[in-house]
């Protein structure tokens, strides 16, 4: 087996803002895995909230590189990379690739009984509420709106989104930027404008004081919940997760935490980082089902891959083989 790992960069269509900054590009990895003359491809996406970069990443691929071409299995993929984006490319380039030498799709694999087109978010970057409510006028239509805020005074902000996009389910992403105290103030009025989900409000360091909190919105983890190991805890302060691949190390580890998850009682959420169609294809296999999808991330720039997902509105339709899977 023989494998390809670099960095790409795709533009994003205008600029991207949550609470902890900006960005124009998209900067992810590309993994190719070929052996018998078929190529499986994997994307990821290094993110800096959880100490990662795109140069430490490619540096922990090309540490066990001999291990990889080796051959080996995806349990022995778990033991050899720690959760994070390093791991989910080369995963999920095994799972193309187990794909394309058996010609069994990866949905199947996986257990599904068929893979279905999924209603995605759309993501609305953080502005003035004037800006904010521009862009919910301008995606309306979308029955899903995904509102990131940056502070406690971002009640306006919700105001514009529901005032200018009235039919909308509406979610709310914090970003780790409240404090319980804003949390508490702020859940009630998010109610009042039709807010669904509200997304990891407190820093990771202080969500302990959510225990015994009955919020009026439901509140679903994010940066505190990574892989199985992180589960038991967030069960005690959250009602849903938000399962992404580049947390959990692709999508191997996604899929058992969904079933742990679900078998939990919580709500499932399955999100993305901003990453073209080939990191979204593979998280169409956990979100089959799931109460929430956020897999925007195609949606946001202004290039995606060549074979990219067909997208009509907000649906995304499964991948052709040629992309993933």
């Amino acid at each position: 087996m023989h494998l390809s790992v670099r960095e790409d960069v795709f533009p994003i269509a205008g600029r991207f803002t949550i609470a902890r900054g900006s960005k124009t590009e998209a900067h992810v990895i590309y993994a190719e895995l070929r052996d018998q003359g078929r190529t499986g491809h994997g994307e990821s996406v290094p993110y800096a909230r959880y100490g990662e970069s795109i140069v430490q990443a490619l540096a922990d691929i090309e540490q066990v590189r001999p291990r990889i071409e080796g051959g080996l299995s995806f349990s022995d993929l778990h033991d050899l990379l720690p959760a994070g984006a390093a791991r989910n490319a080369i995963d999920c380039a095994l799972w193309d690739l187990n794909a394309k030498l058996t010609g069994i799709p990866a949905w199947k694999t996986a257990g599904l009984r068929r893979l279905d087109p999924l209603k995605t978010a759309y993501t609305l970057s953080l502005d003035t509420p004037e800006a904010m409510g521009a862009q919910a006028a301008a995606n309306a239509r979308r029955p899903l709106l995904k509102l990131k805020i940056g502070g406690p005074d971002d009640i306006d902000r919700v105001e514009a989104v529901r005032q200018h996009a009235p039919k909308a389910r509406l979610i709310v992403d914090g970003n780790e930027g409240l404090s319980f105290d804003d949390l508490t103030r702020l859940a009630p009025d998010l109610k009042a404008l039709g807010v669904q989900l509200i997304e990891q409000p407190l820093k990771v360091s202080e969500d302990e004081q959510l225990l015994g909190y009955t919020s009026p919105v439901a509140l679903c983890a994010d940066e505190s919940l990574h892989t199985r190991m992180d589960l038991d805890r967030c069960a005690r302060l959250y009602s849903c997760v938000n399962i992404k691949l580049d947390k959990t190390g692709g999508l191997t580890e996604a899929l058992a935490l969904k079933a742990e998850a679900q078998a939990a009682g919580l709500g499932i959420m399955v999100g993305c980082m901003v990453a073209t169609s080939l990191s979204m294809a593979p998280a169409m296999l956990v979100a089959q089902g799931a109460d929430f999808v956020d897999l925007d991330g195609p949606l946001l720039l202004a290039r995606d891959r060549e074979h990219g997902l067909e997208i009509t509105g907000s649906i995304l339709h499964p991948p052709a083989p040629e992309l993933w899977g």
